[in-house]
């Protein structure tokens, strides 16, 4: 893998999530940052599920995942009770990274609560310093 930034065509996968009552802000709403959570609990989901990849065997190769940047536009709000669906895939694959875009729609009607991008750098867990993402796991994220 290059230091370039690629494209890749990423395959969309969804995971089903529910707004808990400790999701809940002052404005009986979803809090901001729970939308962070969401997307983090659907890739956690999406990578043993369907990149066959988990991430106790992430650790296990010696590897993590940060956020380096996070971009959210919040379109619509999600209220308690509201079943929602994240969707993510990988945007950009980079030397040490991924670029992965995500959308959070409201499971009743499908609407769409926000959307965006987290740019994530890999790193060796021993070290915590960046890390060039191997060819064996480039080519598991690049389905």
């Amino acid at each position: 893998m290059t230091d370039a930034s690629f494209p890749v065509v990423g395959t969309r996968f969804e995971t089903e999530l529910q707004v808990r009552p400790d999701d809940i802000d002052m404005n009986r709403h979803v809090h901001n940052s729970r939308y962070f959570d969401y997307v983090l609990a659907a890739r956690y989901d999406q990578m043993a599920r369907c990149y066959y990849l988990s991430m106790d065997e992430f650790l296990k190769a010696g590897f993590g995942w940060v956020v380096r940047t996070a971009h959210v536009e919040y379109k619509r709000p999600l209220t308690l009770g509201d079943g929602m669906i994240v969707t993510t895939w990988v945007e950009t694959m980079h030397a040490d990274g991924v670029t992965v875009g995500f959308q959070i729609r409201k499971k009743t009607n499908g609407k769409l609560a926000c959307d965006g991008h987290f740019h994530y750098t890999m790193i060796d867990i021993q070290t915590g310093r960046a890390a060039k993402i191997p060819a064996w796991i480039a080519q598991k994220y690049a389905i």
